[in-house]
């Protein structure tokens, strides 16, 4: 890890960390005092610098908002129980945010650079770091293309940008979800892997059609047939099923989540019998029926695990009885909300610890 004290800072003179009120933070309502900012031109990426957080100038003709050349991350920080702060599998992240960029043909990050950048930032902004249970601090590091020209081509020049933002504890009802069977998110040898902006702009959509049919969120159906399982809208989905924990396989069209794999890695510690494969409607409606599925969540960051209360497939409603105290999917978010704060031991190696001078 190269020394954080080499990159440039330039501090903010008006702090408005004394105007938040953090007893009530809404998701991405206040972006903390300052920002990464790196540049790429000439064929790399030249050391960034932590500056205010503040508007950027921009062409109207730049590259990435007339042919989406736009990728970003979303992870977390947290305050732990002896006061550290912890960001929660940077390198995941990193890995993930590289693999991304390669599919939308970007340059990649250089994991010192991203490192040194978030722990710089994370130094500099630590009183943004909320405390209390389940509150933290959210991350976004986005790449975007710079280059001003109107012609369809992969840009030239490039910029990189990690904002950050506290949250408190995420609460939300329990989702009902309806089952998309002719609308497509992505289909598999597209980008649906990828965290890339257009993944989200091409969902809204028919997110909002089924919003105004009463529904939460939708929940995707592979392209060919509308069969077979593959993510909730901002979520990898998970399913207890005849006492075992089945989530669709990864392929290219579901994102490979930090909170999926965190999970999955968990419920095998616990010996949980954990399947990874392709889950039909069918097999879900079988479940539903006699009772063999138990539970229904999503897995992400914002939420870490989201119950799921019910799901129409074909125009049907299923409902899923609500978590008890003893169900797999409130054990294994305790069980990552004491890794991640340091309540638990991490035998994993997830947890990044910042040294705070």
């Amino acid at each position: 890890m190269t020394n954080v004290s080499t990159l440039p800072v330039q501090k903010t003179t008006k702090s408005r960390l004394s105007s938040i009120d953090f007893a009530n933070l809404d998701f991405g309502k206040y972006i903390s005092d300052h920002m990464v900012l790196g540049e790429y031109a000439n064929g790399k990426w030249s050391s960034p610098s932590i500056v205010p957080y503040s508007d950027l100038p921009m062409s109207p003709a730049m590259l990435s908002i007339h042919y989406g050349q736009s990728v970003f991350e979303g992870m977390k920080a947290f305050k732990m129980a002896d006061g550290r702060i912890n960001i929660f599998r940077p390198k995941r992240h990193h890995a993930r945010l590289n693999k991304s960029l390669n599919r939308m043909c970007m340059p990649e990050i250089p994991e010192d650079m991203f490192l040194e950048s978030l722990e710089t930032l994370i130094t500099i902004d630590h009183q943004w770091v909320p405390s209390g249970e389940g509150a933290s601090l959210y991350i976004r590091p986005v790449v975007f293309a710079s280059e001003a020209r109107l012609g369809v081509k992969v840009s030239d020049l490039y910029k990189f940008v990690i904002m950050t933002t506290p949250v408190g504890p995420y609460f939300s009802k329990p989702y009902k979800l309806k089952v998309e069977d002719h609308y497509v998110r992505t289909a598999e040898g597209g980008t649906g892997f990828a965290k890339c902006a257009g993944n989200y702009g091409g969902a809204f959509y028919p997110t909002q059609v089924a919003r105004h049919e009463g529904f939460d969120q939708v929940l995707w159906t592979d392209h060919k047939e509308h069969k077979y399982i593959d993510e909730v809208g901002m979520m990898n989905v998970m399913f207890v099923l005849d006492g075992k924990l089945i989530t669709p396989k990864l392929n290219t069209a579901i994102l490979d989540g930090i909170t999926r794999d965190s999970i999955l890695t968990l419920a095998r510690d616990m010996d949980f019998t954990v399947e990874e494969r392709t889950i039909s409607l069918d097999e879900l409606e079988e479940g539903f029926k006699n009772g063999s599925l138990t539970e229904a969540f999503g897995a992400g960051t914002a939420a870490i695990v989201a119950t799921i209360a019910s799901m129409n497939i074909h125009g049907k409603n299923y409902s899923v009885n609500p978590p008890s105290p003893e169900s797999f999917q409130l054990k294994v978010k305790q069980q990552l909300l004491d890794i991640r704060t340091g309540v638990a031991e991490d035998k994993f190696g997830w947890n990044h610890i910042v040294a705070i001078k």
